[in-house]
């Protein structure tokens, strides 16, 4: 094994989703070299159609604000479509991780008002103090959304190397009209997701836990002949 891979390996194994943030902002220049980094993600026909809007501060305030009402009172208007339905291993994965997420703070999995709560802590971004929404044209199309996914898994490894703590969250685009209003977007942009970053309460139980991933055999088939 070479030390490059070494280094992609520990990463890898050092990622994880944070969901209870230190009110510290990162510095402008990790943030600028985190971004750096995750521009050299691959995309189709190097087209690099991720648009990013960055909030820190009363920016992240404000967002924050607009976002906790629309999930209180808004129905949700997604740009793109959430699934309708997880069946088979994929609902076995969601719930896995559902129950070990309740089970590091202690809720009942028959508690539905506590885990109401725990979900509208995603608008609070988990008190990060920064947020990076993510843009798309919708102008080019599916396999844009693939690059975006690119950058998405690049900028939290970048974030990683550099000691910041993010949480990449779907759950901001169930409201991307709200996005678009606090933002001024232009409706050729699509809301991909956002991702909270900052420092990690390292004491906050909720960020104890880690998900199980599947093993080779249950997503790779081979062929040798």
């Amino acid at each position: 094994m070479t030390t490059a891979a070494q280094h992609l390996e520990r990463l890898l194994d050092e990622r994880r989703s944070c969901r209870a943030f230190l009110p510290q902002p990162v510095d402008e220049a990790t943030v600028e070299r985190m971004l750096t980094m995750a521009q050299r993600s691959a995309s189709w026909c190097n087209t690099q159609p991720w648009q990013v809007v960055l909030t820190c501060g009363e920016a992240t305030a404000r967002l924050r604000a607009a976002m906790q009402a629309a999930a209180r009172s808004s129905p949700a208007a997604s740009d793109i479509p959430f699934p309708e339905v997880y069946e088979g291993e994929y609902l076995e994965r969601r719930r896995a991780c559902g129950m070990q997420l309740y089970g590091a703070m202690g809720i009942d999995r028959h508690d539905r008002a506590a885990a109401q709560a725990q979900a509208l802590r995603n608008y609070d971004f988990f008190d990060a103090p920064q947020v990076a929404v993510l843009l798309v044209p919708r102008s080019l199309g599916p396999y844009a959304l693939v690059d975006c996914g690119g950058w998405i898994a690049n900028f939290l490894l970048a974030a990683t190397a550099c000691g910041v703590a993010a949480v990449p969250q779907a759950a901001l685009a169930r409201h991307s009209d709200v996005m678009r209003a606090h933002f001024g977007l232009a409706d050729g942009l699509a809301v991909v997701c956002a991702i909270a970053f900052g420092y990690a309460d390292k004491q906050h139980p909720i960020n104890g836990f880690r998900t199980v991933r599947a093993g080779l055999d249950q997503s790779v088939r081979r062929e040798s002949a």
